[in-house]
């Protein structure tokens, strides 16, 4: 598979590009931008940027890529620009948000066309140590971004002067898009706008085609929700109307609240050995990691793969989440008298990959845990959402915890013993409805006792 160039162009002042699309493949790309004429098919566009404040005009950078095969068609083309507003810590304690633009000086290596079992890759790398990628899988008849990637080097001292945290900085988030119908091309003019651990990534004028079919992008639209057809355009803004406190705050800018992440979903997981099953788990998990910002992320059980090994006195239980979270908990036997035996969770392991490339994100272990102990031959649950603190920076939850380690019997969970959580449950709901009923109790008593009263004023002896 061989490449095109990045060519990249500064948008003129006042006016965005409208990105193009190459009648077929092996035609030229060019940069985008002042070369295009007003008579271009896909007409131009104004910049809807009323979220970016800077002296002056922006001076803004489009990208354009254009993938090829071995055959040297066009595999996969992409049109699109980017801007970045990242808040970070100084020196002193304050928090500044800076704005991160496009180089003049753009390259994309490690991109890839992809196929039915890799996905494809749009890689690019600016600036002082800058890069951003957003990898497209394809599913039957549509294709789908999957997560997108920013790292930023806070070394860069022109963008991120005096900040206290030195070196490359790695955001990974889910791509929000919906699937596209494959032989067409997805196209945003308005601004698409994620948020994520600090950073805001905004996008515009993106055309995107994946998995071209015979070397030639569509001519089919799918258009995002922000393009309707009565949208008029956007002007830029000037200093005149653009607030300025994104390069001058000392405290983080005020964001909207994000969204409460749901719990996850509860997954069944059993491992085997031989032809009879060892070990079960049902369970719900939620990866908690604090970098800048807290980042949940939600185990999926419907592409986590179970693995691990069964043993006398250990077991462990291995998922992997579509090779981007691997979570390991090891299991182990403890004798708490001559003739009884428990075991309990010793051991958590948590690797966090970059689904792009595999490099390691964030990696914790726990080996000196001590929880969710029960007796040997009997299976732990606890339903009540249970915190495991790996280390300073992540944390795992638990939802509807059903697990057995040992001695599972016919494929069934032995009799559990419940977590104090859930008895604490049982026991305070009897409780509190004893509570309400002999409330309810002294309430009729006292209505009895003034009706008693009332009866007797209403007579007079003769």
């Amino acid at each position: 598979m061989t490449a095109s160039e990045v060519f990249v162009a500064p948008a003129r002042p006042g006016r965005s590009p409208c990105p193009g699309v190459p009648a077929a493949a092996g035609s030229s790309t060019a940069a985008m931008g002042p070369r295009r004429s007003a008579a271009s098919s896909c007409g131009r566009l104004l910049l809807p940027l009323l979220l970016l404040g800077v002296s002056g005009f922006f001076q803004s950078y489009a990208v354009e890529v254009d993938i090829k095969d071995a055959s040297n068609a066009t595999c996969l083309y992409a049109d699109w620009m980017m801007r970045f507003l990242i808040t970070y810590e100084s020196n002193n304690g304050d928090y500044k948000t800076t704005t991160l633009n496009l180089s003049s000086s753009v390259t994309h290596n490690g991109s890839v066309c992809g196929n039915d079992t890799q996905a494809a890759l749009v890689a690019v790398q600016f600036g002082e140590g800058h890069s951003w990628s957003i990898n497209i899988t394809k599913n039957n008849e549509t294709y789908q971004g999957d997560f997108i990637t920013l790292t930023y080097n806070t070394n860069d001292t022109a963008v991120f002067p005096d900040a206290k945290r030195k070196g490359p900085v790695t955001v990974l988030v889910k791509d929000p898009s919906h699937p596209i119908q494959l032989n067409t091309v997805f196209v945003c003019h308005n601004s698409l706008v994620i948020e994520a651990e600090n950073t805001t990534q905004i996008f515009w004028n993106v055309t995107m085609q994946a998995f071209v079919q015979n070397g030639t992008v569509s001519k089919k639209e799918s258009r995002c929700p922000a393009d309707t057809p009565t949208s008029a355009p956007t002007v830029p803004p000037t200093v005149a109307n653009v607030t300025t406190a994104f390069t001058t705050t000392s405290s983080p800018a005020p964001t909207t609240a994000p969204k409460p992440v749901e719990n996850p979903d509860t997954g069944n997981y059993s491992l085997k050995s031989g032809n009879k099953t060892c070990f079960l788990a049902t369970v719900g998990l939620q990866l908690n990691v604090s970098q800048e910002k807290p980042l949940l992320i939600n185990i999926n059980p419907k592409t986590t793969v179970a693995d691990g090994a069964c043993g006398n006195t250990t077991a462990t239980l291995k998922l992997n989440d579509g090779n981007s979270t691997l979570i390991g908990f090891t299991f182990a036997v403890k004798n708490t008298s001559a003739s009884v035996q428990k075991f309990y969770l010793r051991e958590v392991n948590v690797t966090l990959l970059n689904r792009l490339n595999g490099s390691v994100i964030t990696s914790a272990d726990n080996s000196n845990l001590s929880k969710w102990d029960a007796f040997l031959g009997s299976s732990y649950m606890c339903r009540k959402e249970q915190t495991l603190q790996i280390n300073e920076n992540v944390q795992v939850h638990t939802f509807n915890l059903w697990i057995q380690p040992f001695l599972v019997e016919a494929n069934k969970f032995a009799t559990a013993e419940e977590c104090i959580a859930d008895s604490d449950l049982n026991f305070l709901i009897p409780i509190a409805v004893g509570v309400v009923l002999g409330f309810l109790i002294i309430l009729v008593f006292i209505s009895y006792i003034i009706g008693r009263r009332k009866s007797r004023t209403g007579y007079q002896s003769v």
